[in-house]
């Protein structure tokens, strides 16, 4: 049995870790209400989205860099203390700019979290619960990601927007509790931390310009300046972070971690695993509430047969790996279960069975679940001791990455197809040619407003002449229903580019040596919570090590 204390660290860690995704994904569920409250355009409100993304995968690297250097409880501790006060000023935010800047202050919170959970847990529990505490943590992990929408369409609908933000605080609060009296005193290094300040700050100048190019090609064309030029610009500097990190004498993001194999095969594998999990995360709450007519709360109950199958083969994989210390054929089955989930759900239909399809979300809950736990156990046992914080933080950065990357791809292709199939499906509905033509020539944003949420057949009624409605009127079912087979391909065609990213990673594990899977720092099986003024902790800094 692990001890008490054990038990509490790996929980402490899991929640943060939750927490951290949960606010991921849960905010772009209210960014409907946000735009009605603060009256304004839904480009600019996506930024409350955006602005957490883009801080959290921007500084999830430095951060647990920083942690190798400075010892993980005061900067995981401070972290919560962070993400609970940015939770709480978004709760009370007075207009959309502050809102947006406090969610930067949360998501400065989460970036501490997530940079060090990992290395907390390897160095807190034995060799032998390892596998199963990783998985465990990749579980909860996963599953914030998972129910936010859930979650956000609960609180929104029985309590308000603000709780969104307001359901951190107690939670936050309590295991911060725990933590400060769980978690053993870090001592840092004895040497001088030498920190790479200019490497970090030009590691963020080169993502945020990515991701905000990314992020507007569902708006825009390669071609214009806001996306192409921008991502040309982050990929400029890039480079440039590259040559400083070739030369500074304590990189931020050591370079020569790249040159293990098995640290590089994660990373590529994660990132484009990520590309591939965040298409059925977003888009099928998005088709129960358009097609199926469900509320926000009732969307995120249904995909709870994918969050099933995620944390049934997040905790098995992660039992398994301790067991056998076999990891590659896991990783590799994952890989191909999750191109086949996703394959099942290219298939997916206005009149498509709900048995049938939560099968199908099950499959690819099942072939996730492993990957959000086995490569982190990979990179864990690669790397030197003193740079596991460095290299799961960077584990972290290329999946916040790949689903950023990946959200803005399926985006676009879900706008392209709806513009090509509404007016085919529309043409097929036997409908009079001038109603054809009419949704046919509707921009963007008439499309945007025809495929919301609430009663679609109202809303084509409220949007037409007062003058036409009656005519209209006996055409809307007809319409309504072509619109929905125009919806069901879109949201189908999104999981396309979700098969060939988990082709790839099913390529790239292939090239992964198998190599024994490492311990802690130390494994003590019985010991008694150590005492911080009798002994050093095995979760200080290991940067004098």
């Amino acid at each position: 049995m692990w001890p008490a204390y054990r038990w509490l660290v790996v929980g402490t860690v899991c929640v943060g870790a939750f927490l951290g995704q949960l606010d991921a994904s849960i905010a772009g569920l209210v960014l409907p209400t946000l735009q009605q409250v603060f009256a304004a355009p839904i480009d600019s409100v996506e930024w409350v989205s955006i602005a957490y993304l883009l801080t959290l995968a921007a500084l999830v690297v430095p951060l647990g860099r920083l942690a190798d250097l400075l010892g993980r409880k005061m900067l995981y501790s401070w972290g919560f203390v962070v993400f609970i006060a940015g939770s709480a000023l978004c709760g009370v935010a007075p207009t959309l700019a502050w809102l947006i800047t406090f969610r930067v202050v949360q998501a400065v919170g989460a970036a501490m979290l997530q940079a060090n959970s990992v290395a907390i847990i390897t160095a807190a529990v034995p060799r032998r619960a390892l596998g199963r505490a990783i998985g465990v943590q990749g579980a909860a992990q996963a599953v914030g990601l998972s129910i936010g929408p859930s979650v956000g369409g609960l609180l929104i609908d029985t309590l308000g927007w603000q709780w969104v933000f307001f359901v951190n605080l107690p939670v936050g609060a309590v295991v911060f509790a725990v933590i400060w009296r769980a978690l053993p005193r870090g001592r840092p290094s004895a040497e001088a931390p030498r920190i790479d300040y200019l490497g970090a700050t030009v590691l963020v100048a080169a993502l945020v310009p990515i991701l905000v190019g990314l992020t507007n090609k569902q708006s825009a064309s390669w071609g214009d300046p806001s996306v192409g030029g921008l991502i040309a610009l982050g990929l400029v500097i890039a480079a440039v972070f590259v040559w400083i990190e070739s030369r500074a004498i304590d990189p931020i993001v050591p370079l020569e971690l790249f040159r293990n194999r098995s640290f590089t095969i994660s990373v590529i594998a994660m990132f484009v695993a990520s590309m591939a999990f965040f298409a059925p995360i977003v888009f099928l709450p998005r088709w129960f509430q358009v097609v199926g007519g469900a509320s926000a709360t009732q969307s995120g109950y249904q995909i709870l047969a994918l969050l099933g199958g995620l944390i049934l083969s997040a905790i098995l994989s992660g039992q398994l790996v301790a067991r056998t210390g076999r990891y590659k054929p896991l990783a590799l089955g994952a890989s191909v279960v999750l191109a086949i989930g996703l394959f099942l759900l290219s298939n997916l239909r206005a009149d498509t069975p709900l048995p049938l399809l939560w099968s199908w979300m099950f499959v690819t809950g099942i072939g996730v679940g492993p990957i959000f736990s086995v490569f982190t156990l990979v990179v864990q046992g690669a790397v030197p001791l003193r740079q596991i914080g460095t290299a799961t933080s960077n584990l972290t950065l290329f999946q916040q990455v790949g689903g950023s990357v990946g959200l803005a791809a399926a985006g676009t292709v879900f706008g392209s197809r709806l513009v090509e199939e509404l007016p085919r499906q529309l043409a097929a509905s036997s409908l009079p040619p001038q109603i054809v033509a009419s949704f046919s020539a509707s921009g963007a944003g008439s499309l945007n407003r025809l495929t919301g949420v609430g009663d679609l057949g109202q809303a084509i009624l409220a949007g037409a002449p007062v003058t036409t409605r009656a005519q209209l009127e006996p055409f809307v079912p007809d319409i309504v229903g072509a619109i929905h087979r125009a919806f069901s391909l879109a949201t189908a065609s999104t999981f396309d580019f979700g098969i060939v990213a988990a082709l790839v990673a099913v390529v790239m594990v292939v090239f992964l040596r198998e190599a024994p899977m490492r311990g802690p720092v130390r494994e003590e099986a019985t010991a008694a919570p150590p005492s911080p003024d009798r002994q050093p902790s095995p979760l200080a800094g290991e940067a004098g090590k």
